[in-house]
């Protein structure tokens, strides 16, 4: 981790929203396009420069404005030549492309139309790698026409942005991992959570819920496997997953309703060197449309699959589609009734639930999060999917969260873990909701849990402990005793604390209860009499 170096992009990140305020874009909504693709533009630009110059030890060397000099020099056949052996995940630039060319042309008339036609040309040119799809086939690809959002001066606009971008630079912390990449990518979206009002709750799950369902669902080495989120928002818990198994040992798959998400989870796939699961992010309606398919045509099955969906949304306007006999067996324990007000209360999660496990091939896992008073729900949807998870025997375990650790809801959480090949049982439950500490975020409450705490509850549901008041271990067969609960505290022991006593001690503590009550029944005549004293002078006056 390099501390300096992510106060100097936070410092950034900061400039360039600065110069949006300073064009009268502060807090507009396309602020959000602007900052996200000027950074990505500036990223790809120096992971570029930084592969060129691994190839050859006289070119890295050398500093922008020399490498922007021979490589002019060289022929469209020798460039072409220079760029294959870069990396995949590579974006591939023209040295008229750099930001250090744009700078150099900074002064020229109309400077506003050659900083948009850059990104639009470098976008064009590396739509097959880096292009988001939507359901329908459309390609969404990285950039737009930035400078349209400035109604006035677009070429200064863009002069201003160029000259931040040219005195920084990422060249000296590629080999940076997932943790600082993390903390970049979260400041640099913490002001782009919302949507017309209404917050995107789906961006951001807390770390510490998303380190715990990637440590909880990777067990040993694995390789060669398949990660799927069908709302994957920003893409936070598939960064975690990626970064357990390792990013080069897995592939990612996804699907958004939100455009927003879905270029937000493409920028994390970027900087967390998953480029290759770029054309896997897909933009659409998975409970109406579900998008991956295997090469019969049906629904794609994951080795393991991660989601913090919405819990409650209006879906009332393609409900009965979903109701339908071709999604019999997806949904297999009913689609919730249409209200006859508050549609926004409809439990869209529990859609989100069975399509999860309709979607686990035959030995896979997968972490969900859930209210948590779906585990203890004694009917409707809810009480058939707990009941099919345990005849079925694909429930892990269940680990319930600290109130309010998503600070922008208060409902309390827990996660279900899911494990198709869990057949003997040996599920933990645990009731982690007195850890953590409370802090004060914006207006709202959050708690954070402690590094210790965090590990306490990776380590005891791994190790299938159970520990006094915190975690059970039980079996299929006691779920099914106990109604199908799967809240921990229904399972933990009660225990009677007493203390042996002679014959003659217990003699003498009930004379001593007798005499007690005694006192409290005199003064409780004693306080009759006064009242009643008192009502009579009101009385009489």
């Amino acid at each position: 981790m390099n501390p300096e170096f992510e106060k100097k992009t936070r410092e950034l990140i900061d400039s360039l929203k600065s110069i949006c305020a300073n064009y009268g874009l502060g807090n507009d909504g396309n602020e959000f396009k602007i900052i996200t693709q000027v950074f990505l533009y500036k990223f790809l630009n120096d992971k570029f420069v930084y592969e060129i110059k691994q190839t050859d030890k006289k070119l890295a060397k050398l500093d922008a404005k020399e490498l922007d000099v021979v490589l002019q020099k060289l022929s469209v056949d020798d460039y072409e030549m220079l760029s294959m052996q870069l990396n995949e995940n590579t974006a591939r630039l023209k040295p008229k492309q750099f930001i250090s060319s744009l700078f150099a042309r900074q002064n020229k008339p109309k400077f506003a139309e050659i900083f948009d036609n850059t990104l639009l040309d470098i976008a064009k040119e590396n739509s097959e790698i880096f292009s988001v799809i939507t359901e329908g086939g459309e390609k969404i690809v990285l950039f737009e026409n930035i400078s349209k959002y400035v109604t006035d001066k677009r070429d200064d606009f863009c002069k201003a942005i160029i000259n931040k971008l040219v005195n920084f630079s990422f060249e000296n912390i590629f080999h940076e991992k997932f943790d600082f990449y993390a903390t970049i990518f979260e400041y640099l979206i913490k002001d782009y959570n919302t949507n017309s009002g209404g917050k995107y709750a789906e961006y951001f799950t807390p770390h510490a819920v998303a380190k715990i369902m990637a440590k909880c669902l990777v067990e040993g080495k694995v390789k060669n496997v398949t990660c799927y989120d069908p709302s994957a928002g920003s893409g936070t818990l598939l960064m975690n997953l990626a970064h357990e198994i390792g990013e080069d040992k897995c592939i990612i798959y996804s699907q958004d309703i939100s455009q927003k998400s879905s270029n937000l989870l493409r920028l994390n796939l970027i900087l967390n060197n998953l480029v290759h699961s770029i054309p896997n992010v897909v933009k659409g309606n998975t409970l109406l449309d579900p998008y991956h398919k295997d090469k019969k045509n049906k629904l794609q099955k994951f080795d393991f699959v991660v989601s913090n969906p919405p819990f409650k949304l209006d879906f009332s306007d393609y409900s009965k589609q979903l109701n339908s006999k071709e999604n019999n067996d997806r949904f297999f324990a009913g689609v919730p009734n249409i209200p006859n007000a508050k549609l926004e209360s409809m439990a869209i999660y529990l859609m989100f639930l069975q399509h999860i496990m309709y979607s686990l091939n035959d030995t896979g896992k997968g972490a969900i999060v859930v209210p948590t008073g779906f585990i203890t729900a004694q009917s409707g949807i809810e009480r058939k999917i707990r009941e099919r998870l345990v005849e079925d025997k694909m429930l892990r375990g269940v680990i319930s969260m600290p109130s309010n650790i998503f600070a922008t809801t208060g409902t309390n959480v827990s996660i279900l873990f899911l494990d198709k090949a869990n057949t003997k049982g040996n599920i933990v439950l645990m009731d982690a909701s007195k850890l953590g500490e409370t802090v004060k975020e914006g207006k709202n409450q959050k708690t954070l849990l402690r590094p210790s705490e965090e590990q306490h509850i990776i380590e005891t549901f791994n190790e299938h402990r159970a520990v006094e008041d915190f975690s059970v271990v039980v079996s299929y067969e006691q779920i099914k005793e106990k109604n199908f609960s799967f809240s921990a505290g229904q399972y933990f022991e009660v225990k009677l604390s007493y203390v042996d006593i002679t014959k003659d001690e217990f003699e003498n503590r009930l004379k001593e209860f007798d005499r007690n009550l005694e006192n409290l029944f005199n003064q409780s005549q004693e306080l009759d009499r006064s009242i009643r004293a008192g009502l009579k002078t009101i009385v009489h006056e």
